[in-house]
């Protein structure tokens, strides 16, 4: 893979792909800045060659359409906060204000685009738009993993602007493709796959994948379901992917036949609502009532999870145990996570959502790794080759 250790960037322009979508609250404050202290390393290194840094990134899901909601702005004030170094904000993408500040960039400093999803260009992969951004720098540097495995703009199509001495991976996305690599290669056993989130669909790669090498498989968060479905259970007003019910067998067929032990939730913490205030209760998988849905996993799947997991000698984690935004479905994902901080184990989080769940839990720091992509890393797991990494080979 092309590096930036290998650039010869002095005195240049460098355009930086990172990864600053970070979790917002209602007020628009940036719940956890993780992403944006990961990408600072490269920031650093592009700084000390004395560089005109052009920094890029999406926040959400605005639909290639400006939404004044998930403007960058906020992470222009924490990353001026995080340097010590001021960080110019552009008011657009890829338009006329955005060229002024990037004609007038001076060496040492710091410009960050707006959203560059708020043009419809970005995830339309567009070569036009690619080449805009692209003439904004002398060198192209991707920092950004978690949106390694889209083929957008300014991570696919913006590389066929670069020549091999003027593009590479920053040293956040050296990291990660690194340490899933060389974890993954020759894993210690017992190895452990814990899965939770709310799709099957989105794991389905990388639990066939997985399977081969892994001792035990521990299913939790809104996925159980369609475990528990096909396995003939009722599961009220829980959340089931129909569709794949026969994969869900044959994922439990294989674990089967691959000796793997499989462990399911035995309760749950139920509501009618997914709502901080409604009322809930706890019961075991076989007595979901039909109007009420499975927002946790209980107090004896715990305990039974904490068991699962107390030998292994590598864990990898990826999707929370139940909606743990709401502080009244989190009790299974944060005292899991609480838990697998205290064993001596190589532990390895995937990103978004569980990433998140690690550091509101307060033990980010005693986990082995912590990815910031979870897409990614899944489809990484499954074998596949991501557009973002391909591009930079």
């Amino acid at each position: 893979m092309l590096v930036i250790q290998n650039l010869q960037l002095k005195d240049a322009a460098v355009f930086i792909r990172c990864d600053f979508n970070v979790p917002l609250d209602e007020f628009g404050n940036i719940r956890d800045d993780r992403r944006i202290r990961e990408s600072l390393p490269t920031i650093h290194y592009a700084l000390d060659h004395n560089c005109k840094i052009i920094l890029a990134s999406h926040l959400g899901r605005p639909k290639g359409v400006v939404d004044k909601k998930l403007s960058l702005a906020p992470v222009a004030k924490r990353l001026t906060r995080l340097l010590d170094h001021e960080v110019i904000f552009s008011e657009d993408v890829a338009g006329e204000d955005t060229r002024q500040k990037a004609k007038t960039l001076q060496n040492g400093e710091i410009l960050l685009l707006e959203n560059l999803r708020f043009d419809p260009g970005e995830k339309a992969n567009d070569p036009v738009f690619a080449q805009k951004l692209a003439e904004l720098a002398d060198f192209y540097v991707n920092d950004a993993f978690g949106v390694c495995h889209r083929a957008h703009a300014s991570v696919e199509a913006i590389t066929r602007y670069f020549d091999n001495k003027h593009k590479g991976a920053g040293f956040l996305l050296q990291k990660e493709i690194n340490f899933f690599h060389d974890v993954l290669q020759k894993p210690p056993h017992p190895f452990t796959l814990i899965v939770g989130g709310s799709k099957v669909s989105t794991k389905l790669g990388a639990l066939r994948h997985l399977l081969p090498e892994i001792d035990k498989m521990l299913i939790g968060g809104g996925m159980a379901f369609t475990f528990l479905k096909a396995l003939g259970y009722e599961t009220g007003k829980s959340i089931i992917e129909e569709a794949l019910l026969e994969d869900a067998k044959a994922i439990l067929h294989e674990a089967k036949k691959q000796n793997v032990k499989l462990f399911l939730p035995v309760d749950f913490i139920v509501a009618k609502e997914m709502k901080q205030e409604t009322k809930s209760k706890v019961v075991t998988y076989q007595d979901i009532p039909p109007e009420y849905m499975g927002l946790d996993i209980g107090p004896a799947t715990l305990q039974l999870f904490e068991e699962a997991t107390q030998k292994a000698k590598i864990i990898l984690w990826n999707g929370p145990m139940g909606v743990f935004e709401i502080e009244k479905f989190s009790y299974g994902s944060i005292n899991l996570a609480r838990y697998i901080a205290t064993l001596h184990a190589t532990k390895i989080i995937g990103g978004g959502d569980t990433g998140e769940m690690i550091h509101k839990a307060g033990v980010l720091e005693k986990m082995t790794f912590v990815s910031t992509g979870g897409g990614a890393s899944l489809e990484l797991l499954e074998g596949k080759e991501l557009p973002g990494i391909k591009a930079l080979s």
